[in-house]
């Protein structure tokens, strides 16, 4: 970055010190990764000068043969991917990806039926203060009280109550295996139309150690960055019978110009998710996610729904001190160089401010190369820390193995 340490040396110092962050601490939030330096590259390209409102070979601008042909790659890549027969990959984020959907096939006030907030769900599925929350009118599903897990029958009744213009399946801290197929079969039945958002799962999906959603939804959304490990974006895989409407409703609908050096980044990513050593890297992820919430469980600490099928899990604080939060979990963890995020667990009495749960994930350390040993050694560092309260000796002293273990693992970025 030699440019940049010429021409702005403040921004050039605080890209140092991010990278200098990252590198000197352990990862544990479950919407995070590290992207490889091809990435990296390509989100800082040439591509970053272009103007391409509009779609390959129906643009609004000249000049944009070059941009038609790294966005249809990038379309080709999607399709291929995830075997779906349509994708827009303009979409900035995640969200942008379900507001699209909504602005496609929805008219304001119409229902949404989605997963709780509370129960594991996201912002964008019908939060009060969100604009789904706002603009459409909500039902919330969540999770059964004894098993923390989705009630495919309660669900049916709800939706067959609710008749709901559109069902949205798909969480940001849920551990388990989402039912597409059942999700679809209880749509049908009600007359809706059915969203999956695979942000989380993504990567899982495209490597089929989850099952995919596209056969049975009319609709996908997904972020590009989480287990697929691509740039920060958004992307919408649809039936074809729906591409005019999703086409229509990202540009002029939501977004003006699309951010070609971000779709060539994105192009990047889904090229290396279809190599076989992705499809390793995602079994590892999920053998990661088991070995940390079953050396947690050992010493302890409940695990909500008594585990994990995926890349993350959630801790109930309160299993092993009924005074811990989860916010004073995550500030003594990052004192300690362990990065991870408070979470609401279901049914949690604590405020989203405080909380009685941790969110823990495993997709950037896997990526560092980590596997089960270093599970272990995290789960005692965790459990270790959490039990003596804060205490600045202890959070010390791990501190400096965990920077000892990170220096073993360097991120892609400084290899």
């Amino acid at each position: 970055m030699s440019h940049l340490e010429t021409d702005d040396k403040q921004v050039y110092d605080l890209v140092c010190a991010e990278r200098k962050r990252q590198q000197g601490m352990l990862d544990l939030i479950a919407s995070e990764n590290h992207t490889s330096r091809a990435v990296m590259e390509a989100t800082g390209s040439v591509f970053t000068d272009k103007y391409a409102e509009g779609y390959p070979q129906k643009r609004y601008y000249g000049g944009c043969e070059v941009v038609d042909d790294i966005e249809q790659l990038c379309i080709d890549r999607a399709k291929a991917l995830f075997g779906a027969e349509h994708a827009n990959v303009q979409p900035h984020c995640g969200t942008s990806a379900n507001m699209a959907v909504y602005y496609a096939c929805l008219q304001p006030g119409d229902k949404i039926l989605g997963m709780s907030l509370a129960c594991g769900g996201h912002l964008s599925h019908g939060l009060s203060v969100n604009f789904s929350g706002r603009y459409y009118t909500i039902a919330s599903y969540g999770v059964d009280e004894k098993t923390e897990m989705i009630d495919m029958d309660a669900v049916r009744r709800q939706a067959l109550a609710e008749k709901p213009k559109l069902i949205m399946v798909g969480a940001s801290a849920y551990p388990r295996t989402l039912d597409f197929a059942g999700f679809a079969a209880i749509a049908r039945e009600c007359g809706a139309l059915l969203v999956a958002d695979i942000a989380h799962i993504a990567g899982l999906v495209a490597t089929a150690l989850h099952p995919s959603p596209v056969p049975h939804a009319d609709f996908v959304t997904t972020t590009t960055h989480k287990t697929l490990r691509g740039p920060r974006s958004g992307l919408i895989l649809c039936k074809a019978k729906w591409a005019r409407e999703i086409d229509k409703a990202v540009f002029p609908g939501l977004q003006g110009g699309p951010l070609e050096h971000v779709i060539a980044a994105k192009a990047v990513a889904f090229g290396a998710c279809a190599k076989p050593e992705f499809k390793t890297y995602c079994r590892q992820v999920i053998a990661n996610a088991k070995a940390l919430a079953d050396a947690l469980a050992s010493k302890g600490w409940r695990i909500v729904s008594g585990g994990t099928d995926n890349h993350l899990m959630l801790v109930d604080l309160r299993s092993r001190d009924e005074d811990l939060t989860g916010q004073d979990a995550q500030q003594w963890l990052e004192a300690a160089g362990i990065v991870c995020n408070k979470n609401k667990i279901p049914f949690d009495p604590r405020s989203a401010a405080q909380t009685s749960g941790m969110r823990l994930g495993t997709p950037a350390l896997t990526t560092r190369g980590m596997t089960e040993p270093q599970m272990q050694q995290l789960a005692g560092w965790i459990d270790t820390i959490l039990a003596a309260r804060g205490d600045a000796a202890v959070i010390a002293r791990i501190r400096g193995q965990v920077s000892e273990l990170c220096e073993a693992f360097p991120i892609p970025a400084v290899r």
